[in-house]
């Protein structure tokens, strides 16, 4: 990484979480459901119509994407709701068109999946565009997955998660889906068998939903405070306890820092310190 850009979002108390072909996604908040989309490029920010799921006590997974086939951009809503007594949780899906405005209800059925129930559990991060998909880690039970929408016929699928991957693991501290040089990767972090260093396992899917394919890698990472993405040319943008925010290189293990820091590191990161993604341009109007 050579370049960073500072942006200022033109609405106070925002969070990105997401960000294509020039687009951004934005949360006021997690509790309040106001969203809205912002183009940099022409200035323009539309505030969405509320969506039709709301639960101060749900989770929430949401992820923007683009519908190459209409030229149209769209946003999932996965909402998990916590009921405190039977049934057990529960969770329905949501989708916002940019060209009608408007959002409807889309059915969370896995078809080809006769042993997945309901999703009960959903990370409440942005999801991950990838492949013409959102995805997203769900629950069922007991069975642990990626959840993953197809943008252009707006079916769910199941991606297997690598096998027992979790099984090594001495003390699980954060995992997330990225985009790992254009393939589909899982990143886990963990601890060394002594305690006494991080490690951090990238899974890459090297053929997209195949999960013979998943392969693995480990590397040493020290004071990991969170996971941010990764560049086009395979460096993690990492946010740590003592070092502030870095780019880290898997191969060379040279890690760059960005001078994105805080006046106390331990304490914690810039609240605007959200998202990281490569910027681009756009001329999509907001009318």
């Amino acid at each position: 990484m050579t370049r960073i850009s500072r942006l200022q979002i033109p609405i106070s108390h925002a969070r990105i979480v997401g960000l294509y072909n020039g687009m951004y996604l934005c949360l006021h908040n997690y509790l309040d459901h106001v969203i809205y989309l912002w183009n940099r490029s022409i200035r323009k920010v539309k505030f969405l119509a509320a969506p039709h799921f709301t639960d101060i006590l749900a989770l929430v997974a949401i992820g923007l994407a683009y519908h190459s086939q209409n030229n149209d951009f769209k946003i999932l809503r996965i909402v998990c709701f916590r009921e405190l007594k039977p049934p057990r949780p529960w969770a329905v899906a949501e989708v916002y068109t940019l060209s009608t405005d408007s959002w409807r209800r889309v059915v969370i059925l896995l078809e080809s999946e006769p042993n997945i129930g309901s999703i009960d559990y959903i990370n409440a991060s942005p999801c991950l565009f990838s492949n013409g998909a959102l995805h997203s880690i769900a629950h069922s039970g007991s069975q642990k997955f990626i959840l993953c929408f197809d943008v252009n016929d707006e079916i769910f699928r199941r991606i297997l998660l690598p096998q027992n991957y979790l099984d090594e693991i001495v003390s699980l501290s954060l995992e997330s889906l990225a985009v790992f040089k254009g393939l589909l990767a899982l990143f886990v972090f963990d601890k060394n068998l002594d305690g006494n260093m991080e490690i951090c396992h990238i899974w890459v899917m090297r053929e997209y939903g195949v999960v013979e394919s998943w392969t693995k890698k480990s590397i040493p990472i020290d004071l990991v405070r969170g996971f941010f993405c990764c560049t086009d040319s395979g460096e993690l943008l990492i946010d740590t306890f003592d070092r502030g925010v870095i780019s880290y290189d898997p191969e060379s293990l040279h890690e760059n820092n960005l001078g994105i820091q805080t006046h106390n590191l331990k304490i914690q990161s810039p609240p605007w310190l959200t998202y990281t993604a490569d910027l681009m341009e756009s001329l999509v109007l907001l009318d």
